[in-house]
């Protein structure tokens, strides 16, 4: 990360945080200048509910500066975080975006697919025949709007997905799989649905980001 953001990160007190066990390993990784039992730490994830996420900008109303952590490395994106920023802009306090990875966007870097017209489609359905009608969904929109197709699964089911995106698509789309980013076992490959069908991998429970283009 810039030294510009660890320094930032370094006058911070209170956070709000999607873990609050790596969150704690974060803060001490970049050397707070204070004790980690010193700082305030709120969770904020997928089961917080809704009434009480105003409730964690207390901080900001002291008069306090907030920081939020993600597990997803860009927070607010594809993460919970996004809704502490909706309640943030609602309030009026002002909200500075630092840069981190985000492996939505690496994976679209390193893909070599349109990096002029994407979208980012979250998860597909889990059931076998929904995902399949999702995925051609996607496919004529990508072939249509020449646009890349952004989409990530729960790691225990990468190879569901990826066998579906196999069965679904034509041969000649084009499909990035972008696995453990960042990590010394990254590996991001770009092949056409024939070349991937010829030696098709075994992903695991690795996360993964899946790109798509058929224009």
């Amino acid at each position: 990360m810039p030294a510009s953001v660890l320094e930032r990160v370094r006058t911070l007190e209170s956070f709000v945080v999607e873990n609050e066990k790596s969150a704690r390993a974060f803060l001490s990784a970049v050397e707070m200048p204070r004790p980690l039992q010193e700082l305030s730490l709120a969770t904020l994830d997928e089961h917080t509910p809704p009434n009480e996420i105003s409730s964690l900008l207390k901080p900001l109303r002291e008069g306090r500066s907030l920081g939020l952590l993600s597990e997803a490395g860009c927070p607010a994106i594809a993460d919970p975080g996004a809704a502490l920023i909706e309640a943030a802009h609602r309030e009026g306090f002002r909200v500075v975006p630092l840069i981190g990875p985000s492996s939505l966007i690496l994976a679209l870097m390193a893909s070599g697919l349109e990096g002029q017209r994407f979208a980012f489609c979250g998860y597909l359905p889990r059931e076998k025949a929904d995902r399949a009608k999702r995925i051609r969904e996607l496919e004529m929109r990508s072939r249509r709007e020449r646009e890349t197709e952004i989409f990530i699964e729960t790691p225990y089911r990468n190879d569901a997905l990826f066998a579906s995106l196999l069965e679904s698509c034509s041969e000649r789309t084009r499909l990035c799989v972008a696995v453990d980013l960042t990590l010394s076992s990254e590996s991001i490959q770009t092949k056409s649905i024939h070349e991937w069908k010829t030696a098709p991998p075994r992903i695991g429970k690795r996360p993964a980001v899946f790109l798509l283009y058929a224009g």
